[in-house]
Parts: C-alpha cells; sequence; structure tokens
C-alpha cells in the first residue's frame, strides 16, 4: 500500500502537468507550435515539392469530356495520386480566356478542377476537398504560377499549396500540369484554423460594367449593390457576414482608421509581391480581378490567385501589344498602375496614403530584395525546379510549346526577375523613379532590360505553331 505522503505527490505533480499542458495549448503558436488543422495530411503527399507526383484521371468517355470542356460541368472519374486510388471524384475544365482559346485553335490540353466531394459529401484527399491542375497556358517556362506562389509564401501571406504532377489519362501520357490547392474549406482550416471566416471570389459579369465592387470600393448599404463579391461566396454568407463586408469596406473608402477593418500587416505584404511580378489581369490592373477576399471578425485580407499573365506578359497577344521589357523590369513600385486604376483601388491607394503604411511597405520590399534574391534563395529555386521538370517537359505530348521554347522561357524568368530585382532595390534607394511621373521624366535612369524578351515567356501566338 502506498503511504498517504506519496500519494499527495502523485497528485501533485499530475495537477501540475494539467496545468503546464493548458499553459502548452494555449499558447503553442507562439511557441512555435502548429495546430493539427494547419498541417493536414495533404501538405505532405500531393504538395511535397521535392519530385514530381503522378496523377492517372480515370474515365470511360475522355474524348466526350473533353468535347464538352467549355460547358465546365462536372463529370465523375476516379483519380489515382501516386498510386492511392479516389473514386467519384468531380472533374471539369477551368479557366476564361485560356479554356476559350485553346478550344479556338483546337488544342485539348485544359486546366482542371477536381473536386473528391462533389459526389460525396465528406469525400477528401487527406483532408483536401479541391485542387486544379495547372496547363501552363501562356507560360513556356512552366514557372510563373510556381514562383508567384513561392515568393508569396516567402512574405507569409496565406497561399495556395502548389506542386508538379505527371498526368496520364487512363494509363496514357497526358503531361506535365501543376497541382494548386483550390482555396475552400481545406486551405481556411490549413492557414485560419477551425473557426475560420467568410471566404470570396470577386469578379466581373462584364468586364465593361463599373465592378465597383470587385475594385473593393464602398457604393451604399444594400447587400444587392455587393453582388460581384456575394454571389461569388465560397461559402454560404449570411446577413451578418455580409454587413461586415461592407462595414469594412465603408472604412476603407474613408481612408481613416484602416486598422479597425482592414489587416493591413497582410495586405501590404501582398503587395509586396504582387507590386513585383507585375501582374496586370488582377487588383491592380484594368480588370481588378484575381484574388480571393478573406474576411473574418469584420477585417478583410486579400490573398493571391492565377498568376499564368504575370511577369508583365498580360499584354502579349493583345490588338496592340505593349511588348516592352524595360517598362515592366522597371515597372514603379509606388504608383504601379495609372492614376485612373489607383483612384479605383481603394485597397492599395488608402493605405499607401498613410505614412507609416507606405513605409512599411517600402520595408517589406527591402525583406523581400534580400531575403529571396540577395540571399540566392530565388537562383536556387529556379534552376533546381527546372532541372527537376525539364525530363517531364521534354517527354510532354500535349505542350503548348517545344522543349526549346520551355529551356528558354526559364531563362527568360529567371532574367526578368534579377532586372526587376535590380530595379526595385534602386527604385527603394532613390536611384530610379519609383513612379510612373518620375520614370517619364527621367527615362534613361532605368535598368537596362534589352536582353529580355517578354514573348519567350509565352504568349497566344504559340497556340497556332
Amino acid at each position: 500500500m502506498l503511504k498517504h505522503k506519496w500519494i499527495d505527490g502523485i497528485c501533485l505533480l499530475a495537477v501540475l502537468a494539467a496545468v503546464l499542458l493548458t499553459i502548452l495549448l494555449m499558447n503553442g503558436e507562439k511557441l512555435g507550435i502548429q495546430k493539427a488543422s494547419a498541417m493536414p495530411g495533404y501538405v505532405h503527399r500531393l504538395f511535397d515539392g521535392s519530385r514530381v507526383h503522378t496523377i492517372d484521371i480515370q474515365m470511360e468517355d475522355w474524348d466526350g469530356f473533353l468535347e464538352t470542356a467549355l460547358e465546365e460541368a462536372y463529370s465523375p472519374c476516379t483519380v489515382v495520386i501516386d498510386g492511392e486510388v479516389f473514386e467519384r471524384v468531380g472533374i471539369r475544365a477551368k479557366g476564361n480566356n485560356s479554356l476559350r482559346l485553346t478550344e479556338k485553335y483546337g488544342l485539348n490540353r485544359y486546366s482542371l478542377k477536381l473536386e473528391f466531394d462533389h459526389y460525396t459529401d465528406g469525400n477528401s484527399y487527406f483532408g483536401l476537398d479541391k485542387f486544379s491542375l495547372d496547363a501552363s497556358f501562356q507560360d513556356n517556362s512552366y514557372l510563373k504560377s510556381y514562383l508567384a506562389y513561392d515568393m508569396m509564401r516567402f512574405m507569409e501571406v496565406p497561399s495556395p499549396l502548389c506542386s508538379y504532377v505527371w498526368v496520364t489519362v487512363n494509363g496514357e501520357d497526358w503531361g506535365l500540369f501543376l497541382a494548386v490547392e483550390e482555396p475552400e474549406e481545406a486551405f481556411c482550416r490549413r492557414n485560419f484554423g477551425t473557426d475560420f471566416g467568410q471566404l470570396y471570389k470577386p469578379d466581373y459579369r462584364s468586364l465593361n460594367a463599373e465592378n465597383a465592387d470587385v475594385a473593393l470600393k464602398y457604393v451604399d448599404e444594400n447587400p444587392d449593390s455587393y453582388d460581384n463579391i456575394f454571389r461569388k461566396a465560397k461559402f454560404k454568407a449570411s446577413d451578418e457576414d455580409k454587413q461586415r463586408v461592407i462595414d469594412a469596406l465603408r472604412v476603407l473608402s474613408t481612408g481613416e482608421n484602416l486598422e479597425t477593418a482592414i489587416d493591413v500587416d497582410e495586405v501590404l505584404r501582398y503587395f509586396t509581391v504582387q507590386v513585383f511580378v507585375v501582374n496586370m489581369d488582377s487588383y491592380l490592373g484594368r480588370t481588378g480581378h484575381n484574388y480571393f477576399l478573406y474576411e473574418e471578425d469584420g477585417f478583410l485580407q486579400i490573398l493571391p490567385w492565377d498568376y499564368n499573365l504575370a511577369f508583365g506578359t498580360y499584354s502579349l497577344g493583345m490588338p496592340d501589344p505593349i511588348n516592352d521589357a524595360e517598362l515592366y523590369v522597371n515597372y514603379p513600385i509606388n504608383t504601379p498602375a495609372s492614376g485612373e486604376i489607383m483612384l479605383n483601388r481603394p485597397l492599395y491607394h488608402n493605405l499607401m496614403k498613410v505614412d507609416e503604411y507606405f513605409a512599411q511597405y517600402h520595408a517589406y520590399f527591402h525583406q523581400f530584395i534580400r531575403g529571396y534574391f540577395e540571399s540566392g534563395r530565388f537562383e536556387k529555386t529556379v534552376a533546381e525546379t527546372a532541372a527537376m521538370i525539364a525530363p517531364y517537359v521534354e517527354k510532354d505530348p500535349t505542350a503548348f510549346c517545344s522543349y526549346e521554347d520551355f529551356q528558354k522561357g526559364v531563362e527568360t524568368i529567371y532574367e526578368f526577375c534579377r532586372l526587376r530585382a535590380e530595379s526595385v532595390r534602386k527604385q527603394l534607394s532613390g536611384e530610379i523613379p519609383a513612379t510612373i511621373k518620375g520614370q517619364l521624366e527621367h527615362p534613361d535612369k532605368k535598368v537596362d532590360a534589352s536582353s529580355v524578351w517578354l514573348p519567350d515567356m509565352g504568349e497566344i501566338a504559340d497556340l497556332r505553331d
């Protein structure tokens, strides 16, 4: 029989252990311990970026699926990922211009969405509900989206995971694609915990409309005035959810007390990378879309999406293309769009009018250039990734470009980013004007980008070959 003093000691130790465990659970994130939701099973499986994964799509009527791709309707299929079988997965083609133009030129290399719970509630790939397969449309380097998301993650912006996959259809080679985590429930759990907020993907019905809500402008108190936001909700939005977004946009419109409605730090880090990659098909471009809007407890964040036209390549293939590498390599970091656009983009414009936030934006640019480029991370990432995927590009039967075009694309995106980093560094130091007006007045004070031919990164003309 245990003596009484030993029982007291054991009880005391148990109480102390319980107290320590409680403290650990309450402060785990501060101590560097990640929540289980932050490390779901799919992170180290499909999105292990150290290798090229395999996906076999099994469908009885693949040809019929391709013939109706423009309808963007889901069909059931079986998916085998790295040898593991998942049945009754929803699959459909995805894209806007990329989908239409791929079909227009008689090609069938569509980007795809795969949704595990489309037909069976609760079905997932180790916790992942949906991901896409990016076809690298207008991206001969196969690196645009991969690098943009890597840069965003370096700056600690909540971003989709991605990895390269070799896709086969019914056992036959189909090509090299980029698997991208779709921002939905699994993404939100991983980034924001189980008690996450609301997620929207603002987009216009017509580009010629005003689209004030896509620009994140406050209109009025009527939720119907924000149809381009709320009809694109990823989760069912209640009246209270909508009101919180409207309240935040009203605060944003005033330009005052922005920290009460905007996650200022996250937004500044997002714009640091967004401006660097010169993505004109985005919130800072004429279209104003291609982002996700996250709201939690009345605070807004902007999240990255869609970079196949980044690195100055948005205008290629247009009737009057702006194929000016020097313009985009030196694109000013303080005014990354015309005045007309800037005045209609309050999430950037109104933040930058606050001296403290403007200074922090520059500080983040310093951090980004030093940590991502001057550290050697960028050079290492490009070299290792290109070497890893090169054998797959060389044998890709549906590729939009030749293997030689791929090699040139890699060289071009590397050179673009290297020169862009040099220009940003000089803009921060004052050697190069950081505004559109300043660069027009001093055209000689720019980094020479004559070595860069933007179409080598991929353009619509490649589809005709």
